[in-house]
């Protein structure tokens, strides 16, 4: 039952609303001043305070703020007569959950009830009636689906409910990931029979890949903008990009909110690669060969010559200007870029790669305790806010957008959360990531995998003429033999990249202005 205190000097005249809420199953607490609702708050758990504003001794407010000490969260209706503005903001300032004008009648007070102490019940219960009628139709579109504007939607929409239901019966929770995996599984069938054709110089329909984001999306910014702000936020999935819009939402306009397709594989050497180049990797190999560092290369990064692939690609598209290029791997690289704003705000162009998610993901894999954090996609996106509500990246974005910069946010691949094993062999030369793999001399089931035994068909680069590309779909991961136990223990459960699956591949590109 739930337990209401209302403290107010009148209410003895509050006697038939009173009787309304008990008649409604209420159980309710009074109190004829502040002190004594002080008493009660301290001694008597309640779900909900009604206080009246103007009750002689302790007056609303000051009772208000000392229940909030007290009990911070508790939600708080504060009622009054007064309606004078500067009232209110006090009130407000104090962060009460509602504020009703007197006389009220019953109906307001039940209503701010369930407001205040069912509300969310409600919206979960509305919430499951709206996605067992959206289910059906969501599984259509997941069989019906023929091109990569099909499955964005889809992916919205699975996103959308992600969010929506998070918190709701578990048993509909469970419902919403059998229909993502089940999405997956389809979307896996759909790159395997299409991923290949959209590299064939007849094929027409073909998605926003890696390779054409600066030129669909960064140079119309800059041809209309004064001022461009690329931020490339390394592996940033579309469910975290959405939970962080309800942050960025309060002090920018999301102008554009769209989905682009990361190349195969899905992983920061390829796809980041390919965004600044605006080539596939075969193509930087052949084109720029000293500014691609193969699987096989000891030594530089891979993603070592982003800036000048970049300007070889804004110079290919006719864009003559310099620009500023900035990694910020530390806070200190972060908090330079606002605390200096005045040095960086020249150029017409910044761009900045920010690699802190992706930190989040390999801690998550190797520390415990991250592992216990974000022990699934919603704890997961929920440690990935918390970090982004304190951090330089946020006042990055205020402060350019403030300073009236349009900002081009992106990222270079998603993640996804992985569970089943899938054996492979290979020799010492094979690459090590559990996502992908690229070789001589693998061995597999070619049914488990999408295997591409002629990488040129897809654009990538080789070290000799048998190696093979594979890539892992849905929820899988590539194991050796090896010591199988112990490295199925170790990676099932955790957050990877490389492969195919809507979390990797159908990634945010978004487009910012400050309000």
């Amino acid at each position: 039952m739930i337990k209401i205190l209302w403290a107010d000097d009148e209410i003895d005249l509050l006697k038939p609303h009173i009787l309304f809420l008990q008649h409604k199953g209420y159980e309710i607490i009074t109190a004829t001043n502040g002190n004594d609702a002080l008493k009660i708050v301290a001694s008597t758990p309640v779900d909900l305070i009604f206080l009246d504003e103007n009750m002689p001794g302790l007056n609303g407010l000051k009772v208000l703020s000392e229940i909030k000490k007290m009990l911070p969260n508790i939600p708080v209706v504060m009622i009054t007569k007064n309606e004078e503005e500067n009232i209110m903001e006090q009130a407000i300032g104090s962060k009460i959950s509602d504020y009703l004008i007197k006389p009220v009648n019953p109906n307001q007070i039940l209503l701010s009830i369930k407001k205040n102490t069912e509300n969310k019940r409600l919206i979960q219960e509305q919430n499951t009636v709206d996605y067992q009628a959206e289910f059906s139709r969501l599984g259509m579109l997941i069989q019906s689906a023929v091109n990569i504007e099909n499955w964005k939607e889809i992916y919205r929409r699975l996103v959308y409910w992600e969010l929506e239901m998070s918190g709701n019966a578990q048993d509909m929770e469970e419902v919403l990931r059998m229909q993502k995996t089940e999405a997956n599984k389809e979307f896996s069938k759909f790159i395997k029979n299409n991923y290949a054709k959209w590299f064939r110089p007849e094929v027409k329909e073909k998605p926003a890949l890696s390779t054409s984001l600066v030129k669909n999306y960064l140079l119309p910014a800059l041809n209309e903008h004064k001022h461009v702000l690329f931020l490339v936020v390394d592996n940033l999935r579309y469910d975290q990009w959405k939970v962080l819009a309800t942050v960025v939402n309060d002090y920018c306009k999301i102008d554009q909110d769209d989905l682009y397709c990361s190349i195969l594989p899905t992983s920061t050497q390829y796809a980041r690669n390919a965004i600044f180049s605006g080539l596939m990797p075969l193509e930087i190999e052949k084109i720029y060969p000293k500014l691609w560092i193969g699987e096989d290369d000891e030594g530089d990064s891979k993603n070592a010559y982003e800036e000048e692939l970049l300007r070889n690609q804004l110079a290919r598209l006719g864009y003559k200007e310099g620009f500023y290029f900035e990694k910020v791997k530390h806070d200190k690289t972060a908090k330079k870029l606002t605390d200096h704003f005045s040095n960086y705000k020249n150029h017409q162009l910044t761009v900045l790669v920010y690699n802190f998610i992706d930190s989040i993901s390999h801690a998550r894999t190797d520390v415990e305790m991250i592992r216990e954090l974000a022990n699934d996609e919603k704890a997961y996106r929920s440690l990935t806010l918390s970090w982004f509500k304190n951090s330089n990246l946020q006042e990055i974005i205020k402060t350019y957008s403030g300073a009236g910069y349009k900002i081009v946010l992106t990222t270079d691949h998603g993640t996804v959360r992985v569970f089943n094993p899938v054996k492979v062999v290979g020799d010492r030369d094979t690459s090590s990531n559990l996502r992908y793999k690229m070789g001589r001399n693998l061995n597999y089931n070619p049914k488990e995998v999408y295997e591409v035994r002629k990488p040129s068909d897809i654009h990538l680069p080789i070290i000799n003429l048998t190696s093979t590309f594979i890539f892992a779909l849905e929820a899988d991961f590539l194991v050796y033999p090896n010591n199988y136990n112990h490295f199925v223990n170790y990676y099932k459960n955790t957050f990877q990249h490389g492969g195919i699956s809507m979390e990797e591949m159908l990634v945010p590109v978004v487009g910012l202005s400050g309000r």
